[in-house]
């Protein structure tokens, strides 16, 4: 583990807020002005491969870093873009719930759920209440 490796894995495990490579670069960069960004990305590679991180894709969207290596999905806000780790709700690694055709083995599972944080469904529920729409302000979400 080189020292700019270790600095990058501290960064993921500091925050757990599913950083992009941008994001880690800037974080990183406060601690060792000298690091650039194709080696975050490149200790980011090593330390996926190595499996002490999961890489996160939504859609086309940059690629999220996530130290968590229990079985988990990740819920996506649509209005401010964070990312939250789920538990799944049973101890069977997340697979309750879902038929896998018989003789089928699961060796991975990556699940990703849409829509508002806590926080951001409580800031449209208090705006549709002042305007009394909640399908306009649905629609401009859909929009983003």
């Amino acid at each position: 583990m080189t020292r700019q490796r270790r600095l990058v894995y501290d960064v993921l495990l500091r925050d757990l807020d599913h950083p992009t490579a941008s994001e880690v670069f800037l974080r990183a960069k406060d601690q060792l002005a000298g690091i650039s960004l194709a080696t975050v990305y490149n200790c980011l590679e090593t330390l996926t491969d190595a499996g002490l991180v999961k890489q996160v894709n939504l859609d086309r969207e940059p690629s999220r870093y996530c130290p968590n290596l229990h079985e988990h999905a990740h819920f996506f806000c649509m209005s401010c873009g964070a990312v939250q780790d789920v538990a799944p709700a049973s101890n069977d690694g997340g697979l309750c719930g879902w038929r896998i055709p018989e003789g089928n083995r699961v060796e991975k599972m990556e699940v990703a759920m849409r829509g508002l944080c806590r926080r951001c469904a409580a800031v449209e529920e208090s705006d549709s209440e002042e305007t009394g729409d909640v399908s306009a302000s649905r629609a401009a979400r859909a929009a983003n």
